[in-house]
């Protein structure tokens, strides 16, 4: 299925920075409220409904034994009109 970018924001940051606009996101979906992501132009509301699927991972891109780029990626997923999500396959823990 061919994927569509509605919205996209990259810069760098301080990490007390992206501590607060992750923290923004955990208080929407504590309350269930919808998330509003804007930046320029550019903006999209989202409604995440109360059981989306919670994708975590890490990666290292680069030449094998070589350095590489680090990251890790927090992805909310769901089905457009989807009330509910998926259960995973295992418990997330984050330290």
């Amino acid at each position: 299925m061919p994927e569509e970018t509605l919205f996209k924001s990259e810069s760098s940051m301080d990490r007390s920075e992206i501590a607060a606009y992750l923290r923004k996101v955990a208080d929407n979906l504590d309350a269930g409220e919808s998330l509003t992501l804007s930046a320029g132009g550019q903006s999209v509301t989202m409604e995440p409904p109360s059981r989306p699927t919670f994708e975590v991972k890490a990666e290292r891109e680069g030449p094998a034994g070589g350095p590489g780029e680090l990251s890790v990626e927090f992805e909310l997923e769901w089905d457009e009109g989807a009330g509910e999500g998926g259960d995973g396959d295992s418990t997330l823990e984050i330290s």
